[in-house]
């Protein structure tokens, strides 16, 4: 009898749905309880425990995205629990529910999981508090299934919740300079996650109820028909906005991203964050509520203003890591249009792009990380020369920088077009209101695109193509650890895997199943990203022809380094001090600075300085002026006391008369 009940009792942590939650959970306890003596022992803890969540959630997950969406239920028949929009619930409190789309985001978030936990083995190798770090990856990894398994909105939110915390600790491994990022993502994340309660109560007080099963995109959600409705939609909103680095609740991203360690940057603000908070948002759309024209509308004005304002923000960086943070932000208003689309290829457009970020945002920021391990710096001023030295890593993060520019064949390209053809469309059947605004959103998405590829011209010239500067000249630089380039490797090849065969692997194994869609909903949506790369091949081919003859010709002439106007301060000079011999080296440090000249942005350039844009900050000064008014009114005096204590009591006397109390 006593084997039978611990049977019972164990049982529900021993479930093959909760066992992706409960490993790295007690993983990361165990690394906090290993003794300093078998500290080497923690990073292979955390890897394995990485390797046996992803072995434990691919046999739950591929059945519901790799199968034949007619097969399904007889491939998961064999399983221990029915696995087709079925929960788990062995307590009222604990209720978990599998379909397409919670296992596309568990399987995501179990992968990168692993790929962070490689290649923090050589990063922090010789770092002190690999104790802690190790401990709150783990746990991050657990509280990320247990969002992405979630079936009860509470028991989501304590999961969400949780993870903020843990942010707020990983910042804290980098060391006092980051204790201010770390508190600016903690209240900002906190104050969305206390929103989101606030949400789901209005959500419990209008539907009766706090699960998140529904019927699908023209199934049954709550209907936007009244204030608190719209109340409770706009609390999940920010919720998921604050999570994925969405404006106006981005600007805990590039501080993070400038200050915390790189793996934690490509595992929460580039990969986590991103799959969770897109995750919250699709779910609002496909189970929770009734999204409106008006909606639609507000979704796309608010991603192509994040597209447009973050990647302005990006080009005049001068820190490597800050300049991806903002890319982030950027990328998540390309999710948030294609879901505001309010279309079938938008809507998988936008997924397809969730996933395709979070491979090469996650990528860059490991690039990143491994400049910052040789160089021991990721300020753009102090770089260059980086190619030769580090070969491996140079090849990694052109690929990753191609491939969030849009560029044929990459992944960027497949999922970016998939959006422009879903805001086309929601432009021609109506889906979304705002008439032909949406020739507006596809200007702003495809000049995107554009400015991408600027800033990354200049990330990958500054790093990796001038000449190199005084510091990297005197410090011995390489590619690193096997531990470290193998991610990159892998992310790398994913980027092109993904675009050059884009239905192939990732639509049709991934994204389609996880949305109950096939090829056929996408309508008349048609891109062949072979086309595209030929043109361009075409175009760069004609270009060295044409320089070809030009040189020929004798028709080149030597002049002063000339960069189309723009001034540059950061130059490299050598040769005598009389200039005899002199050659300039453009930097690219500077790369459009002059931008910010500009009369169209020079004023948004100005706010943003003064922190104009920043939701922290405005709280933080409008809390401040309400303390300083509320001590102005506590003078201390007691007849001053008295008359609001008077006033007072009248008022509650009116409001009582008025209710009949």
């Amino acid at each position: 009898m006593p084997a039978m009940g611990s049977a019972t009792m164990f049982e529900p942590i021993t479930s093959p749905m909760m066992l992706p939650v409960v490993v790295p959970l007690l993983a990361g306890l165990v690394c906090l309880l290993i003794p300093r003596a078998a500290a080497s022992l923690r990073p292979l803890l955390a890897v394995l425990a990485a390797a046996a969540t992803l072995a434990l959630a691919a046999p739950l997950a591929w059945p519901l995205l790799g199968a034949d969406p007619g097969a399904v239920s007889t491939v998961s028949a064999g399983l221990p629990t029915a696995l087709v929009g079925a929960t788990f619930e062995p307590a009222p409190w604990l209720s978990l529910r599998l379909d397409g789309l919670s296992a596309f985001i568990l399987l995501g978030v179990a992968f990168f999981g692993l790929l962070i936990a490689v290649f923090s083995v050589g990063y922090f190798k010789g770092r002190e508090r690999q104790r802690e770090y190790y401990a709150y990856f783990l746990w991050t990894l657990g509280a990320s299934c247990g969002v992405a398994l979630a079936n009860d909105l509470l028991l989501l939110l304590v999961f969400w919740g949780f993870l903020g915390l843990l942010l707020y600790l990983m910042a804290g491994i980098a060391g006092p300079a980051a204790a201010g990022a770390a508190r600016k993502s903690l209240m900002v994340l906190g104050g969305a996650d206390a929103l989101l309660l606030l949400g789901i109560v209005l959500y419990w007080q209008l539907s009766g109820s706090t699960r998140i099963g529904g019927a699908g995109m023209n199934g049954v959600g709550l209907a936007l028909d009244n204030a608190a409705a719209w109340c409770a939609l706009l609390t999940f909103l920010a919720a998921a906005f604050a999570k994925a680095g969405m404006a106006p609740f981005h600007s805990w991203v590039p501080e993070f991203g400038a200050h915390a360690d790189a793996p934690v940057s490509a595992y929460l603000p580039a990969s986590l964050d991103k799959l969770l908070g897109i995750y919250l948002l699709a779910r609002c759309a496909l189970d929770l509520f009734e999204f409106t024209p008006f909606l639609y509308f507000l979704l796309m004005l608010l991603g192509s203003v994040t597209v447009i304002a973050a990647v302005l923000m990006a080009l005049v960086q001068h820190d490597l890591k800050r300049l991806l943070s903002f890319h982030a932000v950027s990328q998540v208003g390309y999710m948030v249009l294609g879901i505001g689309t309010g279309t079938a290829i938008g809507l998988a457009g936008g997924l397809f792009h969730m996933l395709n970020n979070t491979l090469y945002k996650s990528a860059l920021f490991l690039c990143a990380g491994v400049v910052e391990k040789q160089v021991g710096t990721t300020d753009l001023d102090r770089l260059g020369g980086l190619a030769r030295l580090m070969p491996v890593t140079f090849v990694v993060c052109t690929v990753a920088a191609l491939a969030i520019s849009g560029v044929p064949p990459l992944n960027g390209f497949a999922s970016k077009w998939m959006i422009y053809q879903g805001v086309i469309e929601s432009g021609s059947n109506g889906v979304a209101a705002g008439g032909l605004t949406w020739i507006l959103w596809l200007a702003a998405a495809m000049l995107g695109s554009a400015l991408t590829l600027a800033s990354f011209a200049k990330v990958l010239h500054a790093t990796f193509l001038c000449k190199p500067s005084p510091l990297v000249r005197g410090t011995a630089i390489s590619d690193g650890k096997p531990s470290m380039l193998l991610p990159l490797i892998v992310l790398a090849a994913l980027c092109v895997v993904f675009g050059v065969f884009a239905f192939q692997v990732p639509l049709d194994l991934l994204v389609f199943p996880a949305l109950s869609f096939d090829r056929s909903v996408i309508g008349q949506g048609v891109w062949w990203s072979g086309l595209a790369t030929t043109l361009i091949l075409a175009a760069i081919v004609v270009g060295l022809l044409v320089y070809w003859l030009v040189l020929r010709k004798g028709g080149l002439r030597r002049v002063a380094t000339w960069i189309g106007g723009e001034e540059m301060e950061h130059v490299y000079l050598s040769g005598d001090r009389a200039g005899a011999g002199r050659h300039v080296e453009v930097t690219g440090v500077d790369f459009y600075d002059t931008i910010e000249t500009l009369p169209l942005v020079r004023r948004g350039y100005a706010l943003a300085r003064a922190r104009a844009f920043d939701t922290y900050d405005l709280t933080r000064r409008g809390t401040g002026y309400l303390v300083q008014g509320l001590r102005a009114m506590h003078s201390g005096v007691l007849p001053t006391y008295l008359r609001w204590f008077i006033a007072g009591l009248l008022a509650v006397a009116w409001a009582m008369t008025q209710t009949g109390a």
